[in-house]
């Protein structure tokens, strides 16, 4: 069984709190989006992913579960056919909470909560990417030796900053350790 919320209800007793609820979410599912105190668009998100998540499934119980909550038939049958068809791909997250200030009236802090029915951009998976430079070296061809001079010839150039002296630099630290440690 869920455990009540803590605190004073909206609106007053838990019966007046779920029926204030309810009919958020059908003007909600109507409109698509609604403006309302912060409070109520932050109890409402959890009761509208819900009832939109029962919307996926589509079958009938998840229909009879959603009319038990929302008594009009008419919201419903738009969530089913409506809503649920544009949010298929998403996994969640189906609605979006905007703060736009003060009420006029009361000073009490205002938000717009909407769906987000804009379709999902899927995101490349990150261990691809990460996967792609380490190959990127591993092509890069053996570098000739290179001759030593005397110390009076040196010019130094400058530096330009490219993947291969990276790579270059970082073998040569490694390969001096070695040869070091096989002198010893």
């Amino acid at each position: 069984m869920p455990k009540p919320t803590k605190g004073p209800r909206l609106g007053g007793g838990p019966a007046h709190e779920r029926l204030l609820l309810a009919n958020l979410a059908a003007a909600l599912f109507t409109h698509k989006s609604i403006t309302t105190t912060e409070t109520k668009a932050k109890r409402l998100r959890p009761l509208a992913e819900r009832l939109i998540t029962f919307a996926k499934r589509g079958d009938l119980h998840a229909r009879r579960r959603v009319l038990s909550v929302i008594g009009d038939k008419e919201v419903v049958h738009v969530l089913f056919t409506e809503i649920a068809p544009l949010v298929a791909e998403r996994e969640g997250g189906y609605t979006r909470i905007t703060k736009v200030g003060n009420r006029k009236g009361d000073n009490a802090p205002l938000a717009v909560i909407e769906l987000v029915l804009e379709p999902v951009a899927k995101k490349k998976p990150a261990a691809k990417k990460a996967a792609a430079p380490k190959a990127a070296p591993a092509e890069v061809p053996a570098e000739a030796p290179v001759e030593e001079t005397p110390a009076e010839e040196v010019v130094e150039a400058p530096v330009e900053e490219a993947p291969e002296a990276d790579v270059a630099e970082t073998k040569a630290p490694a390969e001096e350790t070695a040869a070091d440690e096989d002198a010893k």
